[in-house]
């Protein structure tokens, strides 16, 4: 991702660590999901387990028609700052929660019969519409912790689990089978989804695609997403739901941090005041190298370096690369695409203090949150 110079600038003034979330950034994606939403008339809503960041709710709210959750604390943080459609998907719902999470959503999504079955009474005397997860047992996923469909999967209800008697009951089915892949594969997974669960589909207000769709990513086929959704609503007079959180926050934030020490141990060396264990996660669990503004591959530029975290855990290493000068002590390094699967997932490891937010737009970064010793002594 390139920056100008007056935007580098504008983050290189922040306290580090920051996660900056650069609003005009974020708006562009929006308006691009909000075209797909336009031509199609689906219902795309954000999905809070890859992007959370409340302040920027009201302006998701603009183009959006709502959030999806997997917790009862998404759903409250959901109605409460978007006030649009509130829906719900768990592997299994809590007996101490369930009646919370039935006052504030609008859909519910089961993983199981048996656990739809538990509840039904209590969904319908709500009037909130009910849905099953499928696992159609097709997926493309190649990181075996993220995918959905792999064998022995406790995600979703298999085809022969399910049956005629058990959809009239239900308002809609979901199906959750893709990570960060374009709409080709979306197609491939539709036709086995079709063919398995298809003839339930003619008695249903809805269909869920779920989310991993990347659209907003800058080689992503859209056309071909319009005419998968086109299709399926019109075969089967539904409406559609795509719940992405990714492709929502994709590309539109960063994580500011600072060259603390420098070493040499058979290579250099630089450790930094960020952690790949604490604040970007996804780094190590993925895993995946981020980019770093004005970097290169290792052995690309004249100076590289194993950039590490500043835990005790030895495997707190972002990654290797190089730099065109040297660097030194309080040098500013930016990450890119630091929104999604950041905030949502980080932690105090070792104490360490989690990165401030700010969200920026023309005028530069403005202070959303920042923390101290007292954030983390709540979590323990």
């Amino acid at each position: 991702m390139m920056l100008n110079e007056k935007d580098k600038a504008m983050m290189e003034s922040v306290t580090t660590p920051s996660y900056i979330v650069d609003e005009r950034l974020l708006k562009k994606n929006l308006q691009l999901l909000q075209s797909v939403m336009d031509r199609t008339g689906c219902k795309i809503l954000l999905a809070l387990k890859g992007f959370s960041m409340y302040s920027t709710f009201p302006l998701v709210g603009k183009y959006l028609a709502g959030i999806t959750s997997s917790s009862l604390n998404e759903a409250k943080l959901g109605a409460e700052y978007m006030q649009k459609e509130v829906h719900i998907y768990a592997p299994a719902y809590r007996h101490d929660e369930i009646d919370e999470i039935l006052t504030i959503s609008d859909h519910i999504v089961f993983n199981s019969v048996s656990q739809f079955k538990l509840f039904k009474e209590k969904v319908k005397a709500r009037g909130i519409e009910a849905g099953i997860r499928l696992n159609p047992e097709y997926s493309e996923v190649d990181t075996a912790i993220y995918d959905p469909c792999a064998p022995g999967s406790r995600l979703g209800t298999l085809a022969s689990k399910i049956t005629s008697d058990d959809i009239k009951e239900l308002d809609g089915l979901h199906f959750h089978t893709m990570c960060e892949q374009n709409s080709d594969t979306l197609e491939r997974t539709l036709e086995v989804v079709e063919e398995k669960f298809g003839q339930y589909f003619y008695d249903l207000k809805w269909v869920n695609f779920g989310g991993g769709h990347h659209v907003t990513r800058s080689d992503y086929d859209v056309e071909r997403l319009v005419r998968l959704i086109d299709h399926i609503q019109n075969k089967y007079n539904v409406q559609v739901y795509l719940e992405p959180g990714e492709a929502i926050a994709l590309n539109t934030g960063f994580l500011v941090t600072s060259v603390l020490d420098l070493l040499e141990n058979g290579m250099n060396l630089a450790i930094i005041d960020s952690s790949a264990a604490c604040h970007m996660p996804d780094v190590i669990e993925m895993p995946y190298r981020p980019h770093i503004v004005g970097s290169g591959l290792p052995g690309e530029k004249a100076y590289t370096y194993r950039l590490g975290g500043l835990t005790c855990l030895a495997g707190d290493v972002v990654g290797d690369y190089s730099f065109d000068e040297p660097l030194k002590p309080g040098d500013k390094l930016i990450f890119t695409d630091m929104a999604h699967y950041t905030m949502v997932k980080n932690n105090t490891f070792n104490g360490v203090n989690l990165p401030s937010i700010y969200l920026m737009n023309d005028s530069g970064p403005r202070l959303i949150k920042s923390f101290d010793y007292d954030d983390y002594k709540r979590r323990l």
